[in-house]
C-alpha cells in the first residue's frame, strides 16, 4: 500500500474525518480502516491481458464491480483515486460509475499513464505521441506496463479518453509543476489541476551519526549515493557505472536498492546495497553520504531527493521532469539530462564547495508531510462545500 495514501489517511483521522482505504494488492498496515478487493488469480489474468493482448487497465471487471458495490455501500463524501493501473481495475467500469455517482473525485497522478495509450513515462524517449493519439508506438514492449505481443496503444488511447473525460466534479492533483503542465496539454486538461508536492516524515529522515562508513570501509572517501526502488534503465544506473571509471580514487559510489543480480555485476569500485524496507537504515545511508545523485531520466517528483535533503545531504540531479523542483541553489545542483560530463563536473564542484547541511534540512522542511498532506484535507472539504451550495 502506498506510503502517501497512508500518510493522508493519518492526517484525515487526526482532523476527525473518517477515511477508508480500498486497495487491490499486497497488504495494509495494522490499525487502519481498509478494505481489500482483488486477489492473485485475478491479478494474474490482468497481467496476461497486458502482456498478450496489450490491454492494461481493461481487465478485472469482476473485482471492479465488487469495489463499486463497496463504494455505494460506504457512501463517501469524496472519492480519491491514486494509481489505478496496478493490474487490479477495469478502468472503464470504474469511470462509468464515477460519472453517475455525483460525488467529488480527486485523482492524484503519480505518472503519465492515465493520458497515454500505454506508457507510464515517455520523457526518456522524448515521445509526444500522447498529444495526438499514440499512433505507431514503438516502445510498448520496452516501457511499463510492458505489452509484449500486441500493440494496442492507439486503441487504448481512445478508450482512456472516452472513459476518463466527462466526470462532472473531478480535480486532478499532481506532485510536480512539470506533470501539471503535461496534463494541461492532454485530454485530461478539461479538469482543474492542482499541484500538491509529495511530503516526507522529517522525524524518520533527519541528520544523524552512524558507523556505515566504517562498516563499508569508506573512511576518508568522498561518498556519492544513489538510491532507487528498482534500478531500471530510466533510473540511470549506467551513468553511475561511467562515473565510477572517471571520478578520482578518493570518490566512492554507493548504490542502494539493487537486485542480487545487479549487485553481482558491479565493478569493485562501486558499493552495492540491496533494497531495504527499513526507513531507519535508508536514512542512515543518506546521512552517511556526502552527496546524493539522482541520475533519473524520467520522473515526476522523486521523494528520494526530499529524503536526502531531510538528512542534510545535498542533491545533484538531471533536469528531468519534476526532479529539480525540490531544489534551490542552497541545497542542490541541476545539470542537463543525460550529460555525463556535466554530472561529473557538478560532483567535483560539490566536493570542492559543498552545500551546507543546515540549508539542505531547511529546504526539506518545506515538504513536511503534515503540512503538504493537510492540503488534501482542505481540498476535500472545499469540494464538498461546493457541492452543498
Amino acid at each position: 500500500m502506498g506510503r502517501i495514501t497512508v500518510d493522508i489517511y493519518h492526517i484525515l483521522e487526526k482532523n476527525g474525518d473518517s477515511p477508508l482505504i480500498a486497495y487491490g494488492r499486497r497488504g495494509a498496515p495494522d490499525g487502519l480502516n481498509t478494505w481489500k478487493f482483488g486477489g492473485k488469480p485475478d491479478m494474474a489474468k490482468h497481467v496476461l491481458a497486458t502482456f498478450f493482448k496489450g490491454e492494461h487497465g481493461f481487465s478485472s471487471a469482476g473485482q471492479t464491480r465488487k469495489l463499486i458495490r463497496k463504494i455505494e455501500d460506504w457512501d463517501p463524501d469524496v472519492i480519491h483515486l491514486h494509481n489505478i493501473h496496478g493490474f487490479v481495475l477495469q478502468t472503464e467500469l470504474l469511470f462509468s460509475y464515477l460519472k453517475k455517482a455525483g460525488k467529488p473525485v480527486v485523482w492524484t497522478l503519480h505518472d503519465c499513464w492515465p493520458y497515454t495509450g500505454h506508457c507510464a513515462f515517455y520523457d526518456y524517449t522524448g515521445c509526444e505521441g500522447w498529444k495526438s493519439g499514440c499512433r505507431n508506438c514503438r516502445e510498448y514492449r520496452r516501457t511499463y506496463p510492458y505489452a509484449l505481443f500486441r500493440n494496442r496503444t492507439a486503441r487504448n488511447f481512445e478508450r482512456k479518453k472516452a472513459a476518463f473525460t466527462g466526470v462532472p466534479c473531478l480535480t486532478v492533483v499532481t506532485p510536480s509543476r512539470w506533470l501539471a503542465g503535461q496534463v494541461e496539454q492532454s485530454f485530461l486538461g478539461e479538469y482543474p489541476v492542482k499541484v500538491i508536492p509529495n511530503g516526507i516524515d522529517l522525524e524518520n529522515f533527519s541528520p544523524g551519526e552512524n558507523d556505515l562508513r566504517e562498516k563499508l570501509e569508506l573512511n576518508g572517501k568522498y561518498v556519492i549515493l544513489g538510491v532507487a526502488n528498482v534500478w531500471e534503465r530510466r533510473k540511470g544506473l549506467t551513468y553511475f557505472l561511467d562515473l565510477a571509471e572517471t571520478l578520482p580514487e578518493e570518490c566512492r559510489i554507493v548504490l542502494a536498492g539493487l537486485s542480487k543480480k545487479q549487485k553481482r555485476r558491479l565493478p569493485s569500485s562501486v558499493v552495492g546495497i540491496e533494497r531495504t524496507s527499513s526507513v531507519k537504515e535508508l536514512a542512515e545511508y543518506y546521512s552517511m553520504a556526502d552527496v546524493f545523485v539522482n541520475a533519473t531520466l524520467e520522473d515526476n517528483f522523486p521523494t528520494t531527493n526530499l529524503e536526502a535533503l531531510a538528512c542534510g545531504t545535498p542533491v545533484i540531479t538531471f533536469d528531468t521532469g519534476g526532479s529539480p523542483e525540490s531544489l534551490d541553489e542552497s541545497c542542490g545542483r541541476v545539470v542537463p539530462k543525460g550529460d555525463i560530463r556535466a554530472l561529473r563536473q557538478a560532483i567535483l564542484e560539490e566536493r570542492t564547495h559543498p552545500k551546507e547541511s543546515k540549508a539542505c534540512r531547511k529546504r526539506a522542511e518545506k515538504y513536511d508531510k503534515y503540512g503538504r498532506f493537510q492540503e488534501y484535507a482542505e481540498l476535500y472539504h472545499s469540494l464538498t462545500a461546493r457541492e452543498n451550495t
